[in-house]
């Protein structure tokens, strides 16, 4: 009996042994066929593996590229002169009569003399009454009121201005200092100066990512990229700056310094995320077992599966291929373990396993000599 058992624990730790790179522990990935492209991986139709390869990085870049380009709608748009509207606090001058300029004398402040344009549109004017002002532009006004002074005037010299922009504005949000309206003036308006009007952390805003919501259309815009391209905003803009803390990779398997990675710039590099994690551990990992996961999104899951990229790193040569490689927010990479490292980590998990049939046959072994 005992001999039975004895033969039976050595046939099981044969077949583990033969069968050691099948069943021992350590994630890997095979390829079901070899060149490069994009490959379809055994067991998983929702995964394809995808060397990492210059014509891959090639190809990365020129989507890339062509994906950051500043839509034509936003490139197109030049805002018309300002047009006064429901809100605004006009200041009219009529030169050489203060009665009609300051009414309540030169005693009075500049900003108490400003003439409130009504929710209607109007606003009222001595010796005229109401007079229709939003939707024409300050200098309309101005003629239009010269006009109508003209009556009791002689060739009165009419001037307006604007004291307090009320009726058109833009909205910042998000990772700003504080969020903010931002109103619109008769000088247009920039997205980058409504950023910078509104403020922001360094330390927790997104720029590369900043997202601007106009007519129900989000355009996605990489500030750190624009360069001194100005995009002109219009009224009832939304400005959303995102947070850095939804920008990290994650860096885990056979590296020094595992874990997750913020990064601020537009991108991450794989060398650089490998560096920071300290590089790859020199005694266990696998230099052709370095992975960059990339799952597809929820709802385009049956459409365009996951994907990930292999990165045959033994070679000096591949570092140079991985420093142009970009990285996108919530990217795995992955290092896996060396053949041999596996092979020692299923042997520690079996050594147990075998005490365990040991301990059996000898004590079956004691029953049958009872």
């Amino acid at each position: 009996m005992n001999r039975a058992y004895r033969s039976g624990a050595l046939a099981l730790m044969a077949a583990f042994f033969f069968s050691g790179c099948v069943w021992a522990p350590g994630q890997h990935l095979a390829r079901t066929k070899p060149g490069p492209g994009q490959i379809r991986t055994s067991g998983n139709d929702q995964l394809d593996l995808v060397a990492i390869t210059p014509r891959l990085i090639a190809q990365e870049h020129a989507g890339r590229a062509s994906s950051e380009q500043i839509p034509r709608a936003l490139l197109d748009y030049h805002p018309d002169p300002y047009r006064i509207g429901a809100g605004d606090v006009l200041y009219i001058t009529v030169w050489d009569h203060p009665e009609l300029t300051v009414p309540a004398g030169p005693q009075q402040q500049v900003n108490l003399a400003g003439r409130l344009v009504q929710g209607d549109g109007t606003l009222f004017y001595p010796y005229i009454g109401k007079i229709q002002a939003a939707g024409l532009t300050p200098t309309e006004l101005r003629d239009k009121l010269a006009g109508q002074l003209a009556a009791v005037i002689h060739e009165p010299q009419v001037d307006v201005s604007i004291l307090t922009y009320a009726s058109q504005r833009v909205w910042v949000s998000g990772a700003a200092r504080q969020a903010s309206v931002v109103p619109l003036t008769v000088v247009p308006l920039t997205l980058q100066d409504a950023i910078s009007t509104a403020g922001f952390d360094p330390s927790q805003a997104d720029l590369s990512g900043v997202r601007l919501t106009r007519d129900g259309t989000t355009y996605v815009l990489d500030m750190t990229r624009l360069g001194g391209t100005p995009i002109y905003l219009k009224a009832e803009d939304q400005i959303y700056i995102p947070y850095l803390d939804a920008k990290e990779v994650f860096v885990v398997g056979e590296v020094t310094l595992p874990g997750a990675q913020n990064f601020k710039t537009g991108s991450i590099s794989l060398s650089q995320a490998l560096g920071r994690a300290r590089g790859l551990a020199q005694a266990t990992a696998d230099g052709n077992a370095v992975y960059v996961i990339r799952g597809a999104k929820p709802d385009a899951l049956e459409q365009q599966p996951s994907v990930v990229y292999q990165l045959e790193a033994k070679s000096p040569a591949a570092f140079a291929v991985a420093s142009q490689f970009e990285l996108l927010p919530g990217d795995v990479v992955f290092v896996g373990a060396a053949g041999i490292t596996r092979w020692s980590r299923f042997v520690n998990q079996l050594l147990p396993f075998t005490g365990i049939i040991s301990n059996a046959a000898s004590a079956s072994n004691d029953l049958s000599n009872n």
